[in-house]
């Protein structure tokens, strides 16, 4: 496993879900507030997007985002005024009434994928918790390729008619959340996005080479020395570079991702204490137990009946 991946299994839950929707005329929709992230992608035609308290954004065709902390908003045909934002229908009974106005000369026509994400907040990786409250992803040519590709094959599925269908368009909504987030990254590291701590991280040659050695075997008894020589730096390279971009120490990110991942186990699989233990380094399940209740107040038996 590699970072971003274990930072995206770390909360993901559930099945995500997706609507495709095709409207015209004046229209305004609300998303309610919402424990996951949203996403849209515009696939004909043109609208806005109004995050509650913050700045409004025009959407084209092409374009992705993503509201990675669930943030209540609007989907509208213009920039509607605060009155209009008031009175938005909810977008679940304006998606199942099928709505569509056409008043006199209107002839611009919308063609969305709306959809969500579950996500369990509670011990989100770090590289989660800084993503904005909305990632923008515009249509730019020769720009996030594989987002497009992704977009263009959820598209052709969801029409629902196709055989396979039901698998492929689950598996197509995941892959379209990891290229959201590597999009971010990507540009975030060329400084095109708003400035965050990960891109940076997952830029530096060094720590990214202890991160994706701490992911890949987080049961091996890693030491600094260990996890310097695979990085190919001295130990007190790796200490500076890796606590001034992570923010804390190689093996106090190891211990709290073993911790994290062993959550994530407990609740996701049906597996007994002991092989989480050995999953996760922990050489007795008495030492997971103790470790875990130290970092979540709570034993590992009752954070698993909580979830």
């Amino acid at each position: 496993m590699d970072v971003v991946s274990d930072a995206i299994s770390a909360v993901r839950i559930g099945r995500p879900s997706s609507n495709r929707v095709r409207v015209d005329g004046t229209w305004c929709a609300r998303f309610a507030p919402y424990e996951g992230a949203g996403f849209h992608v515009v696939m004909e035609g043109s609208c806005w997007l109004l995050p509650d308290g913050g700045t409004p954004i025009t959407l084209g065709a092409g374009d992705a985002v993503l509201l990675p902390h669930g943030a209540g908003h609007v989907i509208a045909d213009s920039a509607a005024d605060a009155a209009t934002v008031a009175q938005a229908v909810p977008f679940e009974r304006w998606a199942d009434a099928g709505q569509s106005r056409r008043p006199p000369g209107a002839s611009r026509e919308v063609e969305m994928l709306c959809g969500k994400y579950r996500l369990d907040r509670s011990r989100a990786h770090p590289l989660m918790q800084e993503l904005p409250e909305v990632v923008h992803l515009p249509n730019r040519v020769g720009v996030n390729l594989e987002l497009r590709s992704a977009i263009d094959l959820l598209g052709r599925e969801l029409d629902g008619r196709r055989p396979g269908a039901c698998i492929a368009v689950p598996s197509l909504l995941d892959l379209l959340l990891v290229y959201m987030i590597r999009s971010w990254l990507t540009e975030g590291a060329a400084g095109g996005a708003p400035a965050g701590a990960w891109p940076a991280v997952l830029g530096d040659p060094v720590t990214a080479a202890a991160l994706r050695a701490l992911h890949s075997d987080p049961a091996a008894p890693w030491t600094n020395d260990l996890l310097a020589a695979e990085a190919g730096v001295s130990r007190p390279t790796l200490a500076r570079r890796f606590g001034t971009l992570v923010g804390r120490s190689p093996m106090a990110y190891l211990t709290w991702w073993r911790l994290t991942y062993a959550a994530a186990l407990l609740r996701d699989t049906p597996d007994s204490l002991a092989t989480i233990a050995g999953r996760v380094g922990y050489g007795t399940p008495y030492a997971l137990s103790h470790a875990f209740n130290r970092e979540f107040g709570t034993t590992p038996g009752r954070y698993r009946t909580g979830r």
